[in-house]
């Protein structure tokens, strides 16, 4: 550093001149060169420093190569912090693609350093190479989709009538997270059909899919024909999560038929089964006996079919079946509860009920491994929340590649900067 300058507007101007012997090393050749040329001015973009902008003028020189076989005629002096053709440098380009992988908008940063949204990306894209690597060999793998974008309707060519048929496009994106790991989101894959879940399978090595032993999913069929095909050695598990949800859902429809019925209209304020709604998908534990009370009284009161609490009943006994994985899953409490929920819902004789039981039966054996083994999709329910936050910061995304770049940088924990001790930009 030759001097520092302070200019009108306080922006510290820091004059650099260049220190290293191997900077005069001809980049072909590799030989130093002792014949200068002419001297450059350059300006590279660098990050703030002690509270304010500064401003970086390196006065570097041009050299000539006098080696007869090098097919270069002359170069300019680099180094490892700004090599050659840069206009940043290393602790820059560091800086924006960690700041891009903490979740802030891409346009945001460069605004914040005064760079443009090409820098930023190109930064972005060199960091996501050496970052993101294959995933590696897990033991539990959960799967769930998160919408790309919103539904469009596109056309679908002439046809032979003459007519433009118009076809409704519903972009998703099926994510695939380590369970049990530490490597968070293991990769994307374009829609949510059995299909797609196989390519993304049939890519990864054969030491990752034999090396899979549980797969966590929703009640997805197509899903579950995936992991059937792909890998036939593991077992399919459903978390209560989702089943809990089909019951909240059958409650909410036996609600809304009942009183369309009785009242010929959809709920209204005046109506306690609609006042209700809330306290009828709450957790028995969750409601206080005040709460309770007005919650049975209302259904007795003003359902003289009953079928508003029998629904709300048959969610609790589903409820009290999720409830033995936290018990350890023993078979003899598995199977009581099991028989008691079957029970009220054959006996109750409802359409929603009778749904919702043969959906249990036809997943049962990927709930028995959720009973038995307790493992969750909780961590895949998480990584989405992620996957939504970096949508919502960049106000959606048009280029898959980059949504998943951004995404998977985001969510990878092992590309995760959390604790400020640890400084994210060499000093």
């Amino acid at each position: 550093m030759e001097r520092v300058v302070r200019t009108g507007l306080g922006v510290r101007v820091v004059q650099l001149v260049t220190d290293d012997p191997d900077a005069a090393r001809c980049p072909e050749c590799r030989s130093v060169s002792t014949s200068g040329k002419e001297w450059v001015l350059t300006r590279p973009h660098n990050l703030p420093c002690g509270g304010g902008p500064v401003a970086v003028q390196w006065r570097k020189r041009r050299w000539r190569c006098r080696t007869d076989a090098c097919p270069r005629a002359s170069f300019t002096e680099a180094v490892g912090q700004v090599p050659a053709g840069m206009r940043t440098t290393s602790r820059l380009r560091a800086a924006l693609a960690v700041a891009v992988e903490d979740g802030r908008d891409q346009a945001e940063v460069a605004a914040a350093h005064g760079v443009s949204w090409p820098t930023v990306q190109r930064a972005v894209v060199v960091h996501a190479v050496a970052e993101l690597v294959e995933p590696e060999p897990t033991t539990v793998l959960g799967m769930d989709e998160t919408r790309f974008g919103r539904p469009r309707w596109l056309p679908d060519g002439h046809h032979d009538d003459g007519r433009i048929r118009w076809c409704r496009s519903d972009p998703w994106e099926t994510g695939f997270v380590d369970i049990t790991g530490d490597q968070a989101l293991l990769g994307q894959v374009d829609g949510r059909t059995s299909a797609a879940v196989q390519a993304w399978l049939a890519a990864r090595a054969q030491a990752f899919r034999t090396g899979i032993d549980v797969v966590v999913i929703d009640p997805h069929a197509g899903y579950a024909a995936a992991v059937r095909a792909a890998l036939p050695g593991a077992r399919i598990a459903v978390d209560h999560f989702h089943l809990i949800m089909l019951a909240n859902k059958a409650v909410t429809a036996v609600r809304q038929r009942v009183t369309r019925d009785l009242l010929g209209r959809r709920g209204g304020k005046a109506d306690p089964a609609w006042a209700n709604r809330r306290l009828l998908l709450r957790g028995r534990e969750r409601l206080s006996q005040a709460a309770l009370a007005r919650m049975w009284n209302g259904c007795v009161d003003h359902d003289p079919s009953g079928q508003i609490l029998s629904a709300w009943i048959a969610k609790e006994e589903l409820r009290a079946l999720c409830a033995t994985a936290a018990r350890g899953g023993h078979r003899e409490d598995i199977g009581r509860r099991l028989w008691a929920f079957y029970r009220w819902c054959a006996e109750a004789d409802i359409p929603e009920l009778t749904t919702l039981a043969e959906t249990v039966e036809t997943w049962w054996p990927a709930i028995e491994v959720f009973l038995t083994t307790g493992i969750t999709n909780a961590r895949t329910e998480g990584t989405n929340r992620l996957i939504k936050q970096v949508k919502r910061a960049a106000c959606g995304f048009r280029n898959r590649d980059n949504y998943r770049r951004r995404v998977r940088l985001h969510c990878t924990r092992q590309t995760r900067r959390l604790s400020a001790r640890k400084p994210t930009v060499p000093a």
